[in-house]
């Protein structure tokens, strides 16, 4: 009995210590402990495998595919000088060779960053308007926030098969107006790589408009009514109430916005697998899908390039936005 009292005696000085140690921290040392289950969880699902993606990317296959050799950064040279491009599906290459518009789409590299800017920089614009819009009080609201969310609620593989029918060339209605515009091939218009990167970016724009429109509504509607009052007294027009008040505020949470889009824009691999294919829209998550099962130290190397590429992205753009984007 009196083993069993010392020991809850221990446990109960122990438990009193550490809240003891814990009520000593400061306001900045106590959010730190609350994060270490999160970067402890972090290090499980994210920095072990990206560290397993870099050991893997130091390896070559022998030409029978039977054991490995270590290269060293040779699978990151040969990438980036070509030597790799002999292994990339449907003529793709890691980089341009070139100028011309053939040569800068065949680049994986090259669509993965045209198909990020651009469906990113359409998706935050639309998305601001569509937040603005549903932000105003009007009857039927409800409805149309509804309407607006249900693009980003169709799965992928629903949203490739629609977008593929709309303009596929036999019997697609949308091609022939747009193919009289210019815009796309007339024949054969999914297999054309401009043409169906057209269509690629339009579908992502189609699906996640509404993402960012959700984020930035929430940034709209956390910004205290009393200001524009304040600026209705003081005779502001609608124009410098969104430039003086409602674009400042919902900066940070645009900023945020843009970071989640450019992350996943970065790693597009589902809309082109399902309206095109990989070999006419090359992408890097493409690359890494398609030289996995014979080049394996290749197929590591993009994507561990890429996840450096996404990483830059981030850092760049919290360093834009400074401490409001944390």
């Amino acid at each position: 009995m009196s083993t069993e009292t010392g020991r809850e005696s221990r446990r109960s000085g122990a438990l009193v210590s550490v809240m003891r140690w814990m009520e000593n921290l400061s306001d900045t040392q106590y959010a730190y402990l609350l994060l270490v289950p999160v970067f402890v969880l972090l290090g499980i699902v994210a920095l072990y495998p990206l560290l397993r993606t870099f050991e893997l990317s130091l390896f070559a296959l022998s030409a029978d595919f039977s054991s490995t050799t270590f290269v060293g950064a040779g699978n990151y040279v040969e990438l980036f000088t070509g030597e790799k491009n002999r292994y990339l599906p449907g003529g793709t290459t890691f980089l341009p060779e070139g100028l011309g518009t053939s040569a800068l789409l065949n680049s994986a590299l090259v669509v993965t960053i045209i198909f990020a800017v651009v469906s990113v920089l359409f998706e935050t614009l639309i998305g601001l308007g569509q937040a603005l819009i549903l932000d105003q009080d009007f009857y039927g609201r409800r409805w149309i926030r509804a309407a607006i969310i249900i693009p980003w609620a169709v799965p992928i593989v629903i949203q490739g098969m629609i977008f593929f029918l709309m303009f596929n060339s036999n019997v697609g209605f949308l091609t022939p107006p747009l193919a009289d515009l210019g815009l796309l091939a007339p024949t054969n218009t999914l297999n054309d790589t401009a043409s169906a990167t057209f269509i690629i970016i339009v579908a992502d724009i189609w699906k996640t408009s509404a993402f960012m429109a959700l984020l930035i509504l929430a940034g709209l509607q956390s910004i205290d009514r009393g200001l524009y009052d304040v600026a209705k007294v003081a005779g502001a027009t609608k124009w410098q109430q969104f430039k003086l008040i409602t674009f400042p505020l919902i900066l940070p949470t645009i900023g945020v916005a843009v970071l989640f889009r450019s992350v996943q824009a970065m790693r597009v691999y589902g809309i082109i697998d399902t309206v095109s294919s990989c070999t006419v829209v090359p992408s890097l998550s493409c690359m890494v899908v398609a030289t996995f099962t014979t080049r394996e130290g290749t197929s590591a190397a993009i994507a561990f390039v890429t996840a450096a590429i996404i990483g830059t992205v981030v850092m760049g753009l919290i360093v834009w936005q400074g401490e409001d984007a944390i």
